[in-house]
């Protein structure tokens, strides 16, 4: 009997959980109405099925409880139960799967006027490119990835030298227009993933999916990586802006072609002439850009890797017990190379990032703009921080 009350108070506090949770999803904001609505229809079965199952446990308690001088019967087979529990078990199985099956036939058939993203992930990056006035992506290849060329396009391909680059963690969609996603991971497997547009699709290196939406509400969206691709990964975050056509022309009009990414002296007369500031803040964007703040601080407190404040003409210890000053030479070569050396107290998981030349100025630059913390020559500071560290 205690048994009986128990399972009826826990589907009644369950029922009561579920009406008056506060938990509620995020206001939909695409065309994947259906998602919800699949959703729905699951928690609508399983509830169900978690109702029935507990109130039969009740009846079965109360009806066939131990009484004195009752035995069981014992019945190795009953077929007709068989036939029943089978055919249950099949109907709700088929509930549970035909929806989503629906669902994701239509999720995978991309409408031909779709207007076509690709997405490059990377730990802990994203980088997005839009196919142009040529209407196609180049061709790409990895042997053609480059700091450079971070999608490997093959500068050989004429469609490629219009396809337009956004390095930066947002996004721009035009309003009330489908949009494919074309992904693809440059390491591990990471997810493309928006709460409010109910869509995501895995990222696997070495392979392209896609998935389509349609942005139906204006707004500045959080992009998260649905899948643990390492220590960083919960900072894997860019912004997908959705905004009126017009908006979204001028905005994509403002980013470089390939074309005009490849040319490096351009680039780099643009960054000196803008003088120092500006390249400290390209360098800020760069660390926000390539997730470099995922790992590195400002204010003083070492995260998984060293804090930059006061980084700069600082004398690191390494875990080989040698020591070296943090200079432009040293940053340039960490950064490039971050597995060749291995700071005392930190873990060697820093990935390679591979940059230009150009935006590897800007975040040393923005590097150094931290200072130097410690006073004293840098003999005297790697004494201090060889005593602290004992």
């Amino acid at each position: 009997m205690t048994m009986a009350v128990v399972l009826i108070v826990l589907v009644d506090l369950s029922v009561l959980f579920h009406l008056l949770s506060p938990w509620t999803a995020t206001p939909l904001a695409s065309n994947w109405q259906q998602m919800d609505n699949t959703l729905t229809i699951t928690l609508v079965i399983t509830g169900f099925v978690f109702i029935v199952l507990n109130l039969f446990l009740v009846y079965m308690l109360m009806r066939f409880g131990h009484r004195k001088g009752r035995r069981a019967a014992y019945q190795p087979e009953n077929k007709k139960l068989e036939l029943w529990l089978i055919g249950i078990t099949t109907i709700g199985i088929i509930a549970l799967l035909a929806p989503g099956l629906l669902v994701y036939a239509d999720f995978v058939n991309v409408p031909k006027n779709a207007l076509q993203v690709e997405v490059l992930g990377q730990q802990w990056q994203w980088r997005f490119r839009f196919a142009g006035a040529s209407g196609k992506f180049g061709r790409t290849n990895v042997h053609l990835v480059s700091g450079a060329n971070p999608f490997g396009i093959d500068p050989a391909d004429h469609a490629g030298s219009g396809n337009i680059l956004i390095n930066s963690n947002e996004l721009h969609l035009p309003l009330n227009y489908p949009i494919q996603m074309v992904l693809r991971s440059q390491d591990v497997l990471h997810d493309f993933y928006v709460p409010p547009f109910r869509a995501r699709m895995n990222m696997v290196p070495g392979t392209v999916t896609s998935f389509w939406f349609t942005p139906t509400k204006v707004g500045r969206y959080e992009v998260l990586c649905a899948q643990l691709c390492g220590v960083g990964h919960a900072n894997m975050r860019a912004y997908v802006v959705v905004e009126d056509v017009a908006s979204f022309k001028s905005w994509l009009q403002g980013q470089p072609t390939f074309a005009v990414s490849m040319l490096p002296q351009a680039r780099t007369q643009a960054g000196n002439s803008s003088g120092g500031v500006s390249l400290v803040a390209e360098g800020k964007a760069l660390a926000a850009s390539k997730a470099c703040i995922s790992c590195h601080t400002v204010d003083g407190n070492p995260l998984v890797g060293p804090t930059w404040k006061g980084l700069f003409g600082k004398m690191e210890i390494m875990e080989n017990g040698s020591t070296a000053l943090v200079d432009e030479a040293y940053l340039r070569n960490f950064i490039r190379n971050p597995q060749e050396h291995v700071v005392k107290g930190f873990t060697p998981i820093m990935p390679k990032i591979d940059m230009s030349d150009a935006e590897l100025t800007a975040l040393v630059a923005y590097i150094k703009s931290f200072g130097i913390a410690a006073q004293g020559s840098p003999q005297k500071q790697a004494e201090a921080t060889s005593d602290s560290s004992q």
